[in-house]
C-alpha cells in the first residue's frame, strides 16, 4: 500500500499503540493529549487509509482485528526504533556518543590524551574512540587526509602551516631510559663525559627528539655515538635496552608513566644539561567541523594542556 506509507503519520502510530495498550479510546486519547472525539476521527482516518476495521468494540474494551494486529506489531517496532533514534540523536548532539579519531606523539598521548579520554568515558556510553600514536610527519599527513579529527603534533616541512589551526601547545623535556643495573645508575650525578660511552636507541634522523638530543651533544662538544638503533616503537626500544648498555631518550611524560608501571626493570637517568624538544600543539585542519563528541574531547585535552603542572605552558 504505497499510499499508506505516504499518509501514515507519527500521531497515527501513537494512537494505534495507545489503544492497544489501554483498550479504551478515551484512555488512549488522554495518553496522547487529544480529546476523545479527535481520537475517534483519527482512528476513522487510519481505517479509511487501510480500508479495513482495525479494532472492534467489546464489553471489556477495544480488541484489534487480524489486520489491526499486523499494524500494531509493526507500529510497536517503528515506535521503538524512532524512540531509540531520538535518544541516540540527543546523545550525539550532547557529545555522548559517536566516534572520534585522535593522533598524537607519544608524550602528549600519555600525559594528556589518555587522561582526557578517561574523563570523557565517565560521562558517555557507546562511543568509538581511536588514539593513534605516530611521528608528527605521519600525523600531519593523516590530518590532511581526514584520518583524524585533531592531532597533537608538530608540523614538519614542507607542510604549509596555513592549512591548520594551532591551539594549545606544550614543550617536552628529555630523560634517558636505561636497563636496571646500568652503569649510569650507580653514579650519584653523572657528568657529560659519562654519557659519551653509550650508544643510542632513538627515533630516526630528522625527528624532533633526534634533533634535540643531537643538538645537546654537539653544543657540549660531545661526539655522537657510532652505535645507533633507530626505532619509534617503545616496546622495541625496551627490548634493545634490556640486553645492552645503550641509552634511549624519552619525554618526561613517558618517563612518569613508566615509573608507575611494570616496564621490565627499566629506569631513567637525567642528562646533566637540560634537553628540550620543539613544542607540539593541538592542531586541527582549517574549516573542519568536528562532531560534538570530538569537540568535547578536544576541549578536555586543551584544558589538560593548560592546567597540568610541571610543564612549560605555551600559548598558541
Amino acid at each position: 500500500m504505497p499510499h499508506l506509507i505516504q499518509r501514515l503519520q507519527w500521531r497515527h502510530l501513537r494512537l494505534i499503540n495507545a489503544i492497544d495498550e489501554s483498550g479504551q479510546l478515551s484512555m488512549a486519547a488522554e495518553r496522547i493529549s487529544i480529546t476523545q472525539p479527535a481520537a475517534s476521527r483519527m482512528l476513522a482516518e487510519i481505517e479509511d487509509m487501510v480500508g479495513q476495521t482495525l479494532f472492534v468494540r467489546k464489553p471489556k474494551g477495544m480488541v484489534p482485528t487480524p489486520i489491526g494486529q499486523v499494524l500494531i506489531r509493526h507500529t510497536v517496532l517503528l515506535l521503538r526504533g524512532l524512540s531509540a533514534t531520538a535518544v541516540e540523536v540527543d546523545a550525539f548532539a550532547a557529545g555522548k556518543t559517536g566516534s572520534v579519531r585522535v593522533g598524537s606523539v607519544t608524550g602528549a598521548a600519555v600525559a594528556f590524551v589518555v587522561p582526557s579520554v578517561q574523563k570523557l568515558r565517565a560521562d558517555i556510553s557507546g562511543a568509538d574512540i581511536t588514539i593513534a600514536v605516530a611521528p608528527s610527519e605521519e600525523l600531519i599527513h593523516g590530518l590532511h587526509n581526514g584520518d583524524y579529527d585533531f592531532v597533537l603534533a608538530r608540523v614538519p616541512p614542507p607542510h604549509d602551516r596555513r592549512q591548520f589551526d594551532f591551539m594549545q601547545g606544550r614543550s617536552e623535556s628529555v630523560e634517558f631510559l636505561v636497563r636496571c643495573g646500568h652503569p649510569l645508575l650507580s653514579m650519584k650525578k653523572p657528568t657529560l663525559q659519562d654519557f659519551r660511552h653509550y650508544g643510542w636507541v632513538i627515533q630516526g634522523v630528522g625527528t624532533p627528539m633526534r634533533d634535540a638530543v643531537e643538538r645537546a651533544y654537539i653544543e657540549h662538544d660531545m661526539p655522537l655515538p657510532e652505535e645507533i638503533i633507530n626505532t619509534t616503537s617503545l616496546l622495541v626500544m625496551i627490548a634493545c635496552l634490556q640486553s645492552s648498555n645503550a641509552i634511549s631518550p624519552i619525554s618526561s611524560e613517558v618517563s612518569m608513566l613508566m615509573q608507575g608501571t611494570d616496564t621490565g626493570g627499566m629506569e631513567t637517568v637525567r642528562f646533566p644539561a637540560p634537553i628540550t624538544i620543539e613544542p607540539y600543539h593541538l592542531i586541527q585542519k582549517k574549516q573542519q567541523t568536528l562532531s560534538p563528541l570530538a569537540t568535547r574531547l578536544r576541549d578536555l585535552v586543551i584544558d589538560a594542556l593548560r592546567v597540568e603542572p610541571g610543564h612549560g605552558l605555551i600559548d598558541s
